[in-house]
């Protein structure tokens, strides 16, 4: 097999898409896993929608995902050579001359209006073999008047010259062969004079071959272009050097029809970016992956299932150099794959658990500052420790009550309040409390607050010692009243470990405010 080298080549026109990230995650691995090279390309060509910060946060987005290139904008060269196809003019212009010379291009002057009033009189109409003798072109004008209409600055386009009747087969490693007819094509814009761009069709071609591109791995979305592009490599007599072809399963929407969309993410919850994104024109934010809570090793294990897995024998659970190892674009499904947001925190929480205690801390500490507490790493390794594998209620789009493991740090704010701040009141109607504070419970948390005043070791093993024996000779069971007086409702760790962590004078302090408050 020759070098294998792939690229992933976005428009800066916003934020990435979670779609556009799974594509290039399946580049990079298919080109790691044959000792390729992976370029990023930026495909600008649109100058009308080019976004200021969209290229940078293209870049960002990936360092942190820890998909790295071997070429590309942000890499210096020193061939010259540029990644940006808007610094590429030059070269295009020369290769849309070249299909022009060859007759497989021809020059068309019409106007928008012109095109537009044309639509209006042909039903369904499109620029192509049947309809280009009747527009305003190379083939319909005498050379004369083209060459001075061009002289004289008339706006034109380049667009490829398609004959009808040629069947194309498009030969894919996942789709498998694809055979479209030409004459259902229409004969495509590959150069504008109003910029001196080309077009994507055009500029994609020509930095594929250019920049020796073995093999193109895009979304599926692309597929009905392949035949044309198919047809520009045999008119540059290129057919014989022209990449394998991958087309990918679209990403779709988790609940009904469609394509996943943002309006997807807001409408459930989720973000559909890796990062967050600050529209530079309107000003909103929408929600990204890392900002999230997101382990970016998790989002990778989680965008990498879908469309393609291993196979029965391996685990879901699986390193960058595992999915490099055994990832294969044959395996890749030919349906599309639905979004299951609920799966990508459960692939978080894997992943969070695998973490030291002391890697939750930062973030765990930037949320105890939002909301006023000062802590120590120390104490805060401590209760992650206690608090990271329980569960939390939570309400989801359709307002039903559902629980699920501790999935982001965020999540143990709920569940840790009381460790820093303690209850300032009880809720008589709730039914822990109703259930667990009777007549008596006042008189008996009295009597257990002097056991552990006479405790000098108030560690956990320390304050079980001396407890132990105490509520077996008393027959007392403390337990339930205890936490709602620490807690204030019926959650929370083991309350050795939790009366250990507030130490002795907390502890009897909260013991006392409820006895107090309760009755």
């Amino acid at each position: 097999m020759n070098e294998i080298r792939v690229r992933f080549a976005p428009s800066p026109t916003g934020p990435l898409h979670i779609g556009g990230v799974r594509t290039a995650l399946y580049n990079y691995l298919f080109a790691k896993q044959h000792h390729g090279q992976l370029i990023l390309r930026i495909e600008d060509t649109d100058s009308t929608r080019f976004v200021p910060g969209a290229e940078q946060y293209i870049i960002e987005a990936f360092q942190w995902l820890g998909i790295t290139f071997d070429e590309g904008v942000h890499i210096p060269n020193n061939e010259g050579i540029s990644y940006r196809q808007s610094e590429r003019k030059a070269i295009y212009k020369q290769y849309a001359d070249f299909l022009l010379e060859k007759g497989r291009a021809y020059i068309a002057f019409d106007t928008p209006a012109e095109i537009e009033a044309k639509r209006q009189e042909i039903k369904n109409f499109q620029y192509d073999a049947h309809t280009r003798m009747q527009m305003c072109n190379s083939l319909t004008l005498p050379a004369d008047e083209v060459k001075r209409r061009m002289e004289a600055g008339e706006q034109y386009v380049v667009r490829i010259r398609i004959e009808p009747g040629e069947d194309i087969t498009v030969h894919d490693m996942v789709c498998g062969d694809v055979v479209i007819n030409s004459s259902i094509l229409d004969d495509k814009v590959l150069w504008k004079s109003a910029d001196q761009l080309p077009t994507y069709h055009l500029a994609n071609i020509v930095d594929d071959h250019l920049m020796e591109v073995s093999h193109v791995i895009r979304g599926e979305e692309w597929l009905p272009s392949a035949p044309l592009h198919v047809l520009l490599y045999e008119a540059f007599g290129w057919a014989d050097s022209m990449p394998r072809f991958a087309h990918l399963p679209l990403l779709l929407k988790p609940v009904g029809n469609g394509k996943l969309s943002k309006r997807d993410g807001d409408k459930l919850g989720f973000p559909v970016f890796p990062l967050e994104w600050h529209d530079p024109k309107s000003g909103a934010v929408s929600s990204g992956y890392r900002e999230k809570g997101y382990l970016p090793q998790a989002v990778v294990n989680f965008l990498a299932l879908l469309g393609w897995n291993p196979g029965n024998d391996h685990s879901e659970l699986l390193s960058m150099d595992e999915l490099i190892q055994f990832f294969d674009l044959s395996k890749c499904s030919r349906n599309g794959a639905r979004f299951d947001y609920i799966k990508a925190a459960w692939f978080n929480h894997q992943y969070l658990i695998q973490q030291p205690d002391e890697a939750w801390v930062p973030d765990f500490d930037r949320m105890l500052q939002a909301n006023g507490i000062q802590s120590t790493p120390e104490k805060e390794a401590e209760v992650v420790r206690m608090m990271k594998l329980k569960v939390i209620e939570y309400t989801d789009s359709e307002g039903n009550k559902k629980k699920r493991n501790v999935s982001f740090v965020s999540d143990l704010w709920p569940l840790t309040r009381f460790f820093f701040v303690a209850p300032d009141s009880f809720d008589r109607e709730d039914k822990f409390i109703r259930k667990n504070w009777k007549e008596t419970t006042a008189q008996e948390m009295r009597s257990f607050m002097e056991v552990l005043q006479g405790i000098d070791d108030f560690s956990a093993e320390g304050q079980k010692a001396v407890v132990d024996p105490w509520v077996e000779q008393s027959e007392l069971r403390p337990w339930n009243a205890w936490r709602i007086c620490l807690v204030g409702a019926g959650q929370g760790p083991d309350m050795y470990e939790l009366s250990a962590f507030l130490g002795k004078e907390e502890t009897l302090r909260r013991m006392q405010f409820a006895i107090d408050t309760l009755g």
